[in-house]
C-alpha cells in the first residue's frame, strides 16, 4: 500500500473560500435596515427615486424614538443638529405607522423651526 506523508489541502480551501463569499454577500442583505419600522401602506404613491444631493435620514420608529442617519438621537440633540444642518438636503422622514401622533408632529415642529421644507416622507405600496 501506498503511504501518505502529506494531505492536499487546496481544494479544501477553495471550498471554504467560495463559503464564506457566499456568507458575506448574504449578510450584506439581511443587515440592511436595523431599525423596524413598519412603513404606512399606501395605494396611491409616487416612486421614490433620491437624487444625488446630501440626504438625511430621520426615522421614528413605533416607541417615539428618533434616529439621526439610524443613531439614536433625542430631541435636544435633534434640535442642534438640525440647527446646523443646511436647508437643502433632502430630509427623508421614515415613520412608523404604529407611532403616536403627536411623536410625528413633534418630529415636525423640529423640522419646520430651522425651515427645512424639502421632506420626503416614506411610505409602501400596498400591494
Amino acid at each position: 500500500m501506498k503511504r501518505f506523508d502529506s494531505m492536499n489541502v487546496i481544494p479544501l480551501i477553495d471550498v471554504m473560500l467560495v463559503l464564506l463569499a457566499i456568507v458575506l454577500l448574504t449578510a450584506s442583505f439581511i443587515v440592511h435596515d436595523k431599525i423596524d419600522i413598519q412603513l404606512p401602506k399606501t395605494e396611491n404613491t409616487a416612486s421614490f427615486n433620491p437624487e444625488d444631493r446630501e440626504k438625511l435620514n430621520l426615522s421614528l420608529d413605533n416607541s417615539g424614538q428618533l434616529y439621526w442617519d439610524g443613531e439614536p438621537i433625542q430631541t435636544d440633540g435633534l434640535n442642534q443638529k438640525m440647527a446646523q444642518l443646511d436647508r437643502n438636503t433632502l430630509i427623508q422622514l421614515r415613520v412608523d405607522q404604529a407611532v403616536e401622533f403627536h411623536f410625528f408632529v413633534t418630529l415636525m415642529d423640529i423640522v419646520k423651526k430651522y425651515q427645512h421644507d424639502n421632506i420626503t416622507i416614506l411610505t409602501e405600496r400596498k400591494s
